[in-house]
């Protein structure tokens, strides 16, 4: 067996070259294996295509009759590509997406073996419901459930094996009618900010047919050597590493953030961006993240739910890419102690049919004003129902990072934007930005740079960017759909209290007033404007400035998972999420986070008893054995050797009891629910993990490293 050693420095080509005058353009290879409805026109009649675009753009329920002519359509297009399967692709509640395939393949009436796809099989298929997360709304024995085909989400062609499968992105909810997946809630909470927002449209005199929520997910990842990844069972099964001490050297040089991109990861970025690309994910941005192996890609801005779908596409295609190149791919929030862990940022906006988007400044003035104080009040108002929405044991180790912004739910707006809020609340209405001067670097041959109306404040849980939100404190392995479901249904819910107040005041439907719109927005600001924080959100200063604002500082997720059954939250979510269904997703958290800590606990334990402590027992009888031929030899030990033998000991003794303790409190909550095992595992659980792995990490520290079981963090991250 190849010593890790040589395993790190084993060079290991890619398995793909790139570039050349061949080589295709990217905007050529883009969606080519998306059927799109340029891709449906092609083999669709002319009135199958105008009511599909009808049904894309929510303006009419799909027809079943035009089902068989969609589904043989869709069965010549994948078959010409080479597919032999089908599958309603599907997300549940585990975080990831599900998906069953059927071959095309069936026997006609005389026992002959043809190809069909009825659209029968296109609108519906029906998995088995019980072993998928329902928090209590499916049982064993009562499971039925429904994938139905969502034609708002394009079918798509995945690569995998040298093969294609046809992909129906779908919906999934149970014979009870309870939504399954995170799906159903995205697009209801889209269908009620489309409905207020046009409200706001109409109301400034701004046309929009259809207005929808855009996202940009920035997503963030670790590289490994995979021969490395496969000897930490820690990374394999929790996604992170539960014990590793520190490397002499981290990130503190700051090196690694924006540098040159190594050949073996930039082979590995282009494979996976050729996949991507090819189904219609618009990669935009690659770069070196700021910990050593750590690196970022993110996408063009898309309506919010084909983001959703690309995001978890993405994140499939970079595991599986990782394998070819003989890496691991990393997508857990916090994957090595110590040094920067992983975020998803999720930049949310509201944009119209026609293209414009209702958070730019430079927009309808008094529209984005409205907007902006329904987001304020929003966030203010429904400040731990965002918590509980990134919430996870994942993410818990990463907020308050140097990384990631702190629990402390605030929001950024901005030196010129603060200015004009301050301003409407003092009664002082104006509603233009003032302008930054021009920068000037004292270069003859440089002109003066436009400076932006805002900095950028990185330590904001929710930040203002310019024309957007950035929603920072996402995690990276996550789900997106949750975070931007809750942020469109409490936008919502503020602007239809605005809306029906400026409705009040302006009954003969006449475009409002300015003084009007400025006086009610100032009635919601009011209350509202502490949750604005243009400061470091890392200082103490600001976390007793919080407190006496009384923001919300919700430092572990176990304790945001109930802040969805709130009245205020129950009532952002009416058309979204029934009681029944929010009750299922609090109980879904709580348990996950449970078995999360259970399964970290299982793997300190094991890791512990039969590897670490067995080398670290080792290695004090190698030393013990020398300082024992030293005195049959009449050599007197040097003192110092005697009491690193002697540390040593005392270390695994400490060790040993750490793990005795673990053991102990997996054995108190063995018989418990799962709301009291994650009280109880997110708080003394979460405590004696920590105190194992100060120990152990301490031991890891001492022992002799060529005993040491586990690759150690310097093998892991600086190996490009």
């Amino acid at each position: 067996m190849e010593s890790r050693t040589e395993i790190k420095s084993r060079a290991v080509k890619p398995s793909r070259l790139y570039g050349g005058s061949n080589q295709p353009k990217y905007s050529a290879q883009f969606a080519t294996h998306v059927c799109t409805m340029g891709t449906f026109a092609s083999f669709l009649a002319p009135e199958v295509i105008d009511h599909l675009r009808l049904v894309i753009e929510g303006r009419r329920a799909l027809d079943p009759k035009y089902a068989d002519d969609i589904a043989e359509g869709l069965l010549t297009w994948a078959m010409q590509r080479g597919a032999t399967h089908y599958t309603h692709w599907f997300q549940p509640l585990t975080g990831a997406a599900a998906e069953k395939h059927d071959a095309f393949l069936t026997l006609s009436s005389k026992g002959a073996a043809i190809e069909k796809f009825k659209g029968s099989e296109l609108l519906r298929g029906e998995p088995d419901a019980s072993s998928f997360p329902s928090g209590g709304l499916r049982t064993t024995h009562s499971a039925r459930g429904y994938t139905v085909w969502d034609p708002m989400s394009p079918p798509f062609l995945w690569e995998g094996a040298q093969g294609l499968t046809l992909c129906l992105p779908s919906l999934f909810f149970s014979w009870t009618k309870e939504a399954l997946d995170y799906k159903i809630p995205l697009l209801r909470s889209d269908q009620k900010i489309e409905a207020v927002g046009l409200r706001l449209a109409k109301f400034f005199g701004v046309p929009a047919k259809a207005i929808f929520s855009t996202l940009g997910a920035e997503q963030e990842y670790f590289l490994i050597e995979r021969s490395l990844y496969s000897m930490r069972p820690d990374l394999m099964l929790a996604g992170r590493t539960v014990f590793g001490a520190k490397p002499a050297k981290g990130q503190e040089l700051e090196d690694h953030y924006f540098g040159a991109i190594s050949e073996r990861v930039l082979a590995f970025m282009r494979d996976f961006e050729e996949h991507a690309i090819r189904l219609g994910i618009p990669l935009k941005t690659r770069h070196n993240e700021v910990a050593p192996a750590q690196h970022e890609t993110a996408p063009i801005f898309e309506k919010a739910s084909l983001a959703i779908d690309h995001n978890l596409m993405l994140m499939e295609i970079m595991r599986q890419t990782a394998v070819r190149h003989d890496l691991a791919c990393l997508l857990h929030e916090k994957p090595f102690q110590g040094i920067n862990g992983s975020g998803k940022h999720c930049n949310w906006s509201l944009a119209t049919d026609t293209g414009l988007n209702l958070l730019d400044p430079k927009g309808n003035k008094l529209l984005f004003l409205t907007l902006l104080t329904a987001v304020v009040a929003a966030v203010h108002e429904h400040a731990a129902m965002l918590r509980s929405s990134i919430a996870s044991a994942g993410n818990d180790h990463r907020l308050g990072g140097s990384e990631a912004p702190p629990t402390i739910i605030s929001i950024y707006l901005g030196a010129a934007l603060e200015g004009i809020v301050d301003d409407l609340i003092r009664g002082k209405f104006a509603t233009e930005p003032k302008a930054n001067d021009p920068i000037d670097l004292c270069l003859s041959h440089m002109p003066p740079h436009e400076a932006d109306l805002s900095d950028r404040n990185r330590t904001s849980f929710f930040a203002f960017t310019g024309n957007k939100f950035e929603f920072r404190a996402v995690g990276s392995a996550q789900h997106p759909a949750l975070p931007i479901t809750v942020i469109n249904a409490i936008v919502a819910d503020r602007l239809a209290l605005i809306l029906d107040e400026l409705a009040r005041d302006t009954p003969d439907g006449t475009p409002p007033k300015p003084d009007v719109v400025y006086r009610i927005l100032q009635q919601h600001l009011k209350p509202s404007v502490g949750v604005v924080f243009g400061g470091n959100g890392y200082t103490m200063e600001w976390e007793e400035e919080a407190k006496r604002r009384k923001l919300p500082n919700i430092r572990h997720s176990v304790e945001a998972f109930h802040a969805f059954q709130t009245p205020s939250s129950i009532r952002a979510f009416e058309h979204i999420l029934n009681e029944k269904e929010i009750a299922s997703r609090v109980e879904i958290a709580e348990e996950r986070y449970a078995k999360t800590l259970q399964i970290e606990i299982n793997l300190m334990i094991d890791l512990c008893r039969t590897r670490i402590l067995p080398a670290a027992l080792d290695d004090q009888k190698t030393r013990a054995g020398a300082l024992e031929r030293l005195s049959y030899g009449k050599i007197k030990p040097d003192e110092r050797i005697v009491r690193d033998v002697e540390t040593l000991q005392g270390v695994i003794g400490d060790a040993i009891e750490a793990i005795d303790a673990l053991a102990l409190v997996r054995e108190q909550v063995a018989g418990m629910g799962f709301e009291a095992k994650a009280k109880i595992l997110g708080d003394l659980g979460r405590t004696k993990m920590q105190r194992a792995r100060e120990i152990v990490d301490r031991l890891e520290a001492i022992v002799d490293a060529g005993k040491w079981p586990l690759p150690k963090y310097e093998e892991m991250l600086f190996w490009s």
